[in-house]
């Protein structure tokens, strides 16, 4: 391959009849992306002997992607990674935004505490209308809406009476539009069998897909998942990814790896300083104050 000062002038010889072209102009495997073709003609004839190597090339994209750490998402308000526990977020259906406690408990102490913490509306006074607003942004795609939704119909809250059939369609959804919580939560049932029959291999797969969206829960899980197929060395990967982006029982997995000898010294003390300094960056006094008080709340210590 020859190319020239710019890039619409490269020229890509195609590979079923080695002629030469404009790379923007010739046909690229929609699989591998890493061969192109004069048209679709050379493309077809040339399939067969490109098979092999197509699916090889896509595995290895596969392991890429999978293996590939993610940054972590980021409060919309006081912009520090989102913390690993779902409890520890709130959803809003008036604007769609996903906020960390601590910022709700902020809003919540101060002169606006009847209102969101992101966009300001009025806050929510029942299931119906937080079901109302919820679908309004899922007729704008908005992924964890759907996620939401899901999670009132394979619970039965809401008002919504329990239907895993449409829990599925819409965690489905979620993920399809970007939500790793819609993933997951198909990860998990595949898993234990809530709603559907018991297959390991889909809930890997979805575990997989919320896992490369930078699902941190996800990504332990899946490791679990490697575990049980004993495949220890795919696993540890998984759980040292994990335990950098936080989790504190991947970081024992880990821990477990480099006392057998399966992690070296290196990998370790690098994993538990990632493993310090994403908490240390997730921590802040709302945060805190945020934890003791909602606490306090769900054990009745205190009362709203």
């Amino acid at each position: 391959m020859s190319s020239s000062n710019t890039d619409t002038d490269t020229i890509t010889i195609c590979a079923a009849c080695g002629k030469g072209g404009k790379s923007d102009n010739m046909n690229t495997c929609n699989k591998c992306e890493s061969v192109k073709y004069c048209n679709a003609s050379c493309k077809k004839k040339h399939r067969k002997k490109h098979k092999k190597a197509c699916e090889r090339r896509v595995a290895e994209l596969h392991e890429e992607a999978l293996f590939k750490e993610i940054q972590p998402e980021e409060c919309p308000i006081c912009f520090l990674p989102m913390p690993i526990k779902a409890d520890d977020t709130t959803f809003e259906s008036c604007c769609g935004k996903r906020i960390c406690n601590g910022c709700i408990y902020a809003m919540e102490m101060s002169e606006g505490k009847d209102l969101c913490a992101f966009c300001r509306t009025p806050l929510i006074s029942s299931h119906q209308e937080h079901i109302k607003r919820a679908k309004k942004l899922m007729d704008n795609g908005n992924a964890e809406a759907f996620h939401l939704l899901a999670g009132a119909y394979a619970n039965g809250t809401m008002g919504i009476t329990q239907n895993w059939a449409k829990a599925h369609e819409l965690h489905l959804k979620a993920g399809e539009l970007g939500s790793a919580n819609g993933y997951f939560h198909l990860g998990f049932y595949y898993n234990s069998g809530r709603g559907v029959e018991v297959n390991k291999k889909k809930s890997a797969y979805y575990y997989g897909l919320a896992a490369m969206m930078g699902s941190v829960n996800a990504r332990n899980n899946l490791a679990y998942t490697e575990v049980e197929a004993d495949n220890p060395h795919r696993a540890l990967k998984h759980f040292i990814i994990a335990a950098r982006a936080g989790h504190e029982g991947s970081l024992e997995w880990v821990k477990q790896g480099f006392m057998h000898g399966d992690v070296t010294k290196d990998e370790y003390e690098d994993t538990l300083y990632a493993y310090q300094k994403i908490h240390d960056e997730m921590k802040s006094d709302d945060r805190d104050r945020a934890a003791a008080f909602y606490g306090a709340l769900n054990r009745g210590d205190i009362h709203p």
